[in-house]
């Protein structure tokens, strides 16, 4: 049942909604359902809050994988009576965050050494904004804007994987005190939430205050969308104008989420979105968690088919070690599910670890086929399913201004029949 409580207002709100009104209210609120949603399966599958969770470097069985990196997971739960406190080991020579998000998706803190140059490791007191707890002796305490955030912590797995685990497994998580947790609020959906999903906006909006500014008006329509679905013959128009207007809207917008050059498509805004809630929302639906741009940018190229043979050139002078303080990479994914293609190499990615041989001239090419193309070399192919389509994503950690900036693309896949 809602647990919204119409007013004559909210009536009167709802029955001047145009169909676009409808369209905005969803795409504003799916980003917040999409973190719900995550927040349940997350909690379902065995997190406990202020936990962490080192994951085994490698794993491939779920979506977008970055095997760059080790990764570290947790739900952060803080009060008016608890902080969290971290215990970051001392890392030098390779690339770490420590990042956190809200229940929006967005980005609220990057804990490493460029962001924190006098305290970027040893003890952290994750605090609530305005509480006084108490703080351990010698941590830095840093103050966030909400009482939920969602932790993931990378770590450059380079030419020494094995340091990077120790390093991984050496941090902590704890809670000071005793937290109080609310479980999350119920919004399970496939692919797309329906007209359901409004039924608890009220309690939705008031369980995770949207950092950006100016979200009030499309706040206001949501409100009137749930009042809407309470009227006769409202929660049949509603449904009708999300099946046939706002998730075709969205997926078209999905197309044309950013720049495209050499086509390569970078999203438009990742991280921090201010009044972009559409791209926030798309964000969120293709692959949730993203990091802010200067921490790491990712670049598509989607639907391509795995039975041809693709090359992409590098010019002398102009290989992507250039473009990335840390690492970068290009992984090879199935359209459908997002998860790695299998093949008999057991190899999904390149990278600056994968020995990549550079021709007479300086050049590097790199391939992209379903058998290893004549003359190739095998250390610069990677396999691609013959009978299915496939999306490449090339990931920069510590990108280069030119790639936050979008001057950098990298080159064109060349078809070769």
């Amino acid at each position: 049942m809602s647990t919204d409580a119409p007013t004559a207002d909210a009536g009167a709100s709802a029955r001047e909604l145009s169909d676009q009104d409808i369209v905005e209210a969803w795409q504003y609120m799916l980003s917040r359902w999409m973190v719900l949603r995550q927040e349940r399966r997350d909690l379902d599958e065995g997190f406990r809050w202020n936990e962490i969770i080192h994951r085994a470097p490698g794993g491939v069985t779920w979506a977008n994988p970055n095997l760059d990196v080790a990764y570290s997971e947790a739900w952060i739960a803080v009060d008016e009576t608890s902080c969290t406190v971290l215990d970051l080991p001392r890392i030098e020579g390779r690339y770490y965050t420590f990042q956190l998000l809200n229940g929006w998706g967005e980005v609220t803190l990057n804990i490493n050494e460029r962001n924190f140059p006098d305290h970027p490791s040893g003890l952290f007191a994750l605090c609530l904004k305005g509480s006084q707890p108490d703080v351990p002796v010698g941590a830095y305490r840093i103050d966030l804007p909400n009482r939920a955030s969602r932790l993931l912590m990378r770590i450059e797995l380079g030419a020494d994987p094995d340091e990077a685990i120790a390093l991984q497994r050496a941090t902590t998580l704890r809670a000071s005190g005793t937290p109080r947790v609310t479980d999350p609020i119920e919004v399970e959906f496939d692919q797309f939430p329906g007209v359901e999903a409004f039924d608890r906006t009220e309690e939705i909006l008031a369980s995770e205050p949207d950092i950006n500014t100016g979200m009030e008006p499309v706040q206001a329509k949501a409100r009137a969308v749930a009042s809407l679905v309470r009227e006769s013959g409202g929660r049949e128009r509603v449904a009708q104008v999300i099946r046939d207007l706002a998730i075709p809207d969205f997926l078209k917008a999905e197309a044309r989420m950013g720049q495209m050059q050499n086509g390569w498509t970078k999203p438009r805004v990742t991280g921090n979105y201010g009044s972009d809630f559409q791209m926030r929302s798309l964000a969120n639906f293709a692959g949730i968690w993203a990091n802010s741009p200067s921490e790491a940018v990712y670049m598509m190229v989607q639907h391509l088919d795995g039975a041809k043979t693709m090359s992409m050139t590098f010019p002398a002078g102009g290989r992507p070690d250039d473009q990335a303080r840390y690492f970068w990479s290009v992984i090879a994914v199935d359209d459908q599910k997002y998860q790695v293609i299998p093949n008999h190499l057991d190899r999904f990615l390149l990278n600056k670890q994968s020995g990549l041989q550079a021709s007479p001239d300086g050049s590097l090419t790199v391939w992209f086929a379903p058998n290893r193309p004549q003359g190739a070399a095998e250390s610069n192919w990677l396999p691609t399913p013959a009978g299915g389509k496939y999306n490449l994503t090339f990931r920069f950690y510590g990108p280069s201004h030119d790639v936050v900036n979008g001057r950098y693309f990298p080159p064109p896949l060349v078809e070769h029949f």
